[in-house]
């Protein structure tokens, strides 16, 4: 098996990463917008892994980057996608919005 370039978070682990407001981590939440739009976690940004290959460069590599969606497939896709781009701080929260129990924004 190949070393993967990411790790896997829990959303636990994202839910303390928000409330340390840490300003060396990207949120991004790769579901489609209608999705985000259903609930989603306050101030994390959309970019659905179906433009992520067309908008990858939005995304800061000097940062952690944090990769959500539904359940954690699209998420592992979308750094699977990113590794091979060259991204090499990516974490990828397991189980995604179907574990997520903090705070949720719909809009």
């Amino acid at each position: 098996m190949l070393n993967q370039l990411w790790t896997d978070i829990t959303p636990q682990e994202v839910e303390a990463l928000l409330q340390n407001s840490r300003e060396d981590v990207e949120f991004i939440d790769v579901r489609e917008l209608t999705e985000y739009k259903e609930g989603h976690i306050p101030g994390v940004k959309l970019i659905p892994l179906s433009q992520l290959e067309v908008r990858h460069d939005e995304i800061d590599r000097s940062k952690e980057t944090v990769m959500i969606c539904r359940s954690g497939n699209r998420s592992r896709q979308a750094c699977e996608f990113l590794s091979s781009h060259g991204h090499r701080k990516l974490h990828n929260m397991t189980g995604g919005m179907l574990n997520w129990h903090g705070e949720t924004s719909r809009d």
